[in-house]
Formats: C-alpha cells, sequence, structure tokens
C-alpha cells in the first residue's frame, strides 16, 4: 500500500491533467484506498446556476481513475470502462468535496465508489467508477 505522503508526491510529479486543472479540482490525499478532492462551484455550472451534472462525475472520475493509477504501479495503467453517478442534492455556491473509497482493488480491475457533498456536508452526487488495469504498451 501507498502511504498518504508518496501518493501525494506521486500525483504532483503525474499531474491532473488539462481538465481536472481547468476545473479547479485540488487534491487533498490520495491512496488506492481513499482518495479526497475539492472543486469549485464557480465556473463550472450549467445555465441556471447549479453545478453541472458532468462536473460532478468529472471530480468522480479523477478521484477513482487516479486511485486506481496508483493501485495498478509501476509499468501499468488503469482506464475507465465504466462508470455511472446519481445525484440527489444540488450545489449552487462555494466547493464540493468529493471523498473516493475502493470498493476493490483487484490485479486487473478496480471499483471505487465517490461520494460528492456540498459546503454544509449534504450529499450531491453519488459516482462509482470501475478501472481496468493494463500493462502499458
Amino acid at each position: 500500500m501507498t502511504d498518504v505522503v508518496d501518493g501525494m508526491q506521486w500525483l504532483r510529479e503525474r499531474g491532473l491533467g488539462v481538465l481536472a486543472d481547468r476545473m479547479g479540482i485540488e487534491f487533498s490525499e490520495i491512496s488506492p484506498e481513499r482518495a479526497v478532492a475539492t472543486m469549485p462551484v464557480e465556473g463550472n455550472t450549467q445555465p441556471v446556476g447549479l453545478l453541472h451534472g458532468g462536473a460532478y462525475v468529472v471530480l468522480g472520475e479523477s478521484l477513482g481513475s487516479m486511485a486506481a493509477n496508483l493501485h495498478a504501479g509501476p509499468g501499468r495503467l488503469a482506464v475507465g470502462v465504466d462508470i455511472n453517478a446519481t445525484h440527489t442534492s444540488s450545489a449552487t455556491a462555494g466547493t464540493v468535496t468529493g471523498t473516493c473509497t475502493a470498493i476493490h482493488l483487484g490485479r486487473t480491475m478496480t471499483v471505487h465508489e465517490i461520494v460528492v457533498t456540498n459546503d454544509q456536508g449534504r450529499r450531491c452526487s453519488t459516482v462509482r467508477i470501475t478501472n481496468l488495469i493494463k500493462d502499458l504498451p
């Protein structure tokens, strides 16, 4: 298992990618078993001022994919093969926090659940992602 300090160093070296950077996603914790990140609502809304449903999914996929890639280890790559989200509340201001928890960490597949909450701690979305782990070419 990779500890939190090693995971954060790995993430700094790897980077989050252009989309996550543009959306303002910031990680505070990462390991294969658990990852936490925040994202601002401002700049990621739909026309009526609610956080866009796709933004919840981007946060969830960023968390789950990074945790899966950390689990995969050197010379291997985790790629998303399934993602789904259920939105149960809305965020209109502030930040949302995604907390990613491993459901399954296997040799060739991972499954993570991401709970996204608003500033009041209310669950807004639940995302589940499955990643396939394969050797790098």
